[in-house]
């Protein structure tokens, strides 16, 4: 059976793959396909890494059996100065080792629990497996800068 963090590893590789394309950023803002939101090449990489961190977190929570942390963040509501930073060779050599990193730790975090673990209703939360689905869904946070032409 295969373990269902991996599909978050593959989305984080997604997200890297168009990531690498920001490079070329003029520094416009996009905007959200809902044009609720705009987006900027770091914003992307913060939320992409916040959702993580908050999924990994919550895991760990069910887990143990413990409440889950309240979500206090301002997402995507808000685009803090350092979102409109030029994206540079550094920045993407950073989101690698970051999201990478993130999104492997899921994934093992995920193994670890074991396929006993994946689908066991946890009261009002989702399953192991549905917070993994939901998390593919980082990919959305990419697509919103999209891939940039020099």
């Amino acid at each position: 059976m295969e373990n269902p963090g991996t599909q978050v590893e593959d989305a984080v590789e997604h997200c890297l793959e168009v990531a690498a394309t920001w490079l070329a950023w003029d520094g416009r803002p996009a905007v959200s396909e809902d044009g609720d939101r705009v987006y900027t090449p770091h914003k992307a990489v913060r939320r992409i890494a916040d959702h993580l961190v908050d999924h990994l977190a919550e895991v760990e929570a069910l887990l143990t059996g413990v409440p889950t942390e309240p979500d206090r963040w301002h997402a995507s509501l808000v685009t803090v100065d350092a979102d409109w930073a030029r994206f540079t060779e550094i920045d993407l050599d950073e989101a690698h080792q970051r999201l990478r990193r993130l999104g492997r730790t899921f994934a093992l975090r995920i193994a670890a629990a074991g396929p006993a673990e994946w689908d066991v209703p946890r009261g009002d939360s989702w399953t192991l497996r549905e917070i993994a689905v939901h998390l593919t869904g980082i990919r959305w946070y990419a697509d919103q800068v999209g891939v940039l032409r020099r």
